[in-house]
């Protein structure tokens, strides 16, 4: 007779293959009556449990790893706090690594936690190449792997992100019923999933509304504070643009320093609107307008999805996709006049 697979007995059974599995490992969320009926009908039908695979299973690390591409940035701050919160209440650790939107980075980390030092990771990508094998490369079922924020589309795994398309488009609107009509965006990586997603948001919102296209109004960025203050400098002077969204948080700070050295005015020279989390836009001169995102509530999300994956393999979509809404917040820097609103 041949062996069958922990599948078909569960079939047998009519119960999930992880109530079947948490049987073989004893668990005490398991009723002896369900235990023993599990166990006779695998010894009838010869079903003989991977042990081995069992025990690796087991002896975990009780470390989560998280990848991000910043600590910077407030955002990141934010969702690993969520992230923590939930590892904590399970009794495990947290890994931080920082990719500095470096690619090469980003795969060393992936290979050097397929070592045993981590269980599972929670990553925000990098997003700089078209390659991404070395992820292809994780075995689910040992390192479970969920991404945040940015992600990559040609890798199948679950993922927790933010109506960005929406939100771009209504930045791009109340930018537009605030009197712009020269709205520059502000991108670091246009290809990255996130650089996309917001950028059709801007630009179907110009379109909605009938105002012309100007591809130089797409300002490719850096990560450089001194390289941004450069090209945007250089931006301002030249395209003039009334209106500015940035698609990430640091090139508002870019934007509101290039702005004070050039005495452009904000907001009535120039309003600034950006994706952001940082909890001091109200303070600063003028308050800025913000897309925030949920960032603890995303980290909260991931993380629960992790546990998941960990604890029942079975019951998991691998195409799952949370997607979280962002809240418009107005302020001063994209104010009609000075006044506070």
């Amino acid at each position: 007779m041949r062996n069958i697979n922990i599948k078909e007995l569960a079939k047998s059974l009519n119960l999930s293959t992880s109530t079947v599995s948490r049987a073989f490992r004893d668990n005490s969320d398991i009723s002896k009556e369900t235990k023993d009926k599990i166990l006779a009908a695998a010894k009838e039908l010869n079903y003989q449990p991977n042990h081995y695979a069992s025990n690796l299973r087991e002896q975990r690390s009780k470390t989560i790893a998280v990848i991000v591409p910043e600590l910077g940035n407030n955002f990141f701050s934010q969702a690993i706090h969520g992230i923590e919160r939930i590892a904590r209440d399970k009794g495990y650790h947290i890994l931080i690594y920082a990719t500095d939107d470096d690619h090469e980075k980003e795969a060393s980390f992936i290979r050097h936690l397929h070592n045993g030092r981590a269980d599972g990771i929670i990553m925000s990508a990098s997003g700089e190449a078209n390659d991404h094998n070395y992820l292809n490369e994780l075995n689910q079922e040992r390192l479970p792997l969920v991404f945040f924020d940015r992600v990559y589309e040609d890798i199948i795994t679950p993922r927790v992100i933010t109506n960005d398309y929406d939100s771009s488009f209504a930045a791009t609107r109340h930018l537009i019923k605030q009197g712009c009509r020269r709205i520059a965006y502000l991108v670091i990586n246009k290809n990255l999933s996130i650089g996309k997603t917001r950028m059709q948001g801007y630009l179907d919102a110009l379109a909605k509304y009938n105002i012309p296209f100007d591809d130089h109004l797409i300002v490719d960025c850096t990560n450089s504070y001194q390289k941004n203050s450069v090209i945007l400098k250089e931006m301002l002077s030249r395209l003039k643009p009334d209106g500015v969204f940035t698609s990430v948080e640091r090139l508002a700070f870019a934007t509101y320093y290039a702005c004070g050295e050039m005495n452009l005015a904000i907001p009535e020279q120039v309003k600034v609107i950006g994706f952001s989390s940082l909890e001091i836009a109200p303070l600063l001169s003028p308050s800025l307008t913000t897309i925030t995102q949920p960032a603890t509530k995303i980290g909260i999300e991931a993380a629960s999805l992790l546990f998941k994956m960990l604890e029942y393999p079975d019951q998991v979509d691998v195409n799952e996709k949370v997607v979280l809404d962002s809240k418009l917040i107005k302020r001063n820097s994209t104010a009609l006049t000075a006044k506070t609103y």
